[in-house]
């Protein structure tokens, strides 16, 4: 399943080493990551501007670099107003005190070269659960009105993530059985793998536990449960699986800011 260009995250790599940086550019599938690159740069300097221009959601950048290196890029980048990226930190060294500033500037990870693909899709998929946060917390905001998608079943049914068969079932058995008793544990058993090995592949495909997904999408069909207005509280917490009621309100609540009934309270208000 291709992803629209308007998907896909931004990513702009500065690097000083022109065969690292190729290699970055080119070698990496930067489609099954979820990402595009925008721009490379030889340099801090070079790479600020690009920022400026591109506005990308992601900074890969060295940090021993010529002319600006990459923490003082990043630190006035993050001083120019409108802008709003994620840096993820490449270096061949393993000082604390470069890690402690990167962490400062706000940088989601550091990593050393050569770059592990593993380690940076962990970096990406980290980002993407948080950009997917923001975007669930815009939502409870704006109220019951807008349509509320917690789980994109497009975006984590993608190629990417169903190349693994125990994460494909995984996912399949939240989006089917989500209003049964199921437990990552369980399903392991049932595929005959280890639950510590499902649960880590799991969340590096999704960014999420096998519990948090399941506990989003329990909560979307609530939400379609409780505007129809045909249900009571109680019976839409056993009809999404959760059958402690007051366990749906402790988990609805930290997903939508308000417990149910504050919900249908702003339906009818706004009805």
């Amino acid at each position: 399943m291709k992803r629209q260009v308007s998907e896909l995250l931004k990513v702009l790599i500065v690097e000083d080493e022109y065969i690292i940086r190729q290699g970055l550019v080119h070698t990496i599938d930067w489609e099954a990551l979820g990402c595009r690159v925008v721009g490379e740069a030889a340099n801090g300097a070079a790479g600020l501007e690009l920022i400026k221009q591109q506005e990308p959601d992601i900074v890969l950048t060295d940090i021993i670099m010529p002319t600006l290196n990459g923490l003082e890029m990043i630190a006035a980048a993050n001083a120019l107003p409108g802008l709003s990226f994620k840096a993820i930190l490449l270096t061949s060294y393993t000082e604390f005190g470069y890690a402690r500033k990167a962490l400062q500037l706000g940088a989601v990870d550091y990593l050393l070269k050569p770059v592990d693909e593993e380690e940076l899709a962990k970096s990406i998929k980290k980002i993407q659960g948080e950009q997917a946060d923001k975007a669930l917390q815009a939502q409870a905001d704006a109220g019951p009105k807008e349509k509320i998608i917690l789980v994109d079943w497009q975006k984590y049914l993608s190629e990417s993530n169903l190349r693994n068969s125990y994460v494909a079932q995984a996912l399949y058995r939240i989006r089917d059985h989500y209003d049964e008793k199921i437990s990552i544990e369980a399903l392991a058993d049932e595929l005959a793998v280890s639950a510590s090995y499902l649960s880590r592949k799991f969340k590096e495909a999704t960014a999420h536990t096998f519990v948090e997904l399941l506990s989003k999408y329990r909560i979307q069909k609530a939400i379609h449960l409780l505007e129809k207005g045909t249900y009571r509280v109680y019976e839409v917490s056993d009809l999404t699986g959760f059958n402690d009621y007051k366990n749906f309100c402790v988990v609805f609540k930290k997903y939508m800011k308000r417990s149910p009934k504050e919900y249908i309270k702003n339906i009818d208000a706004d009805g």
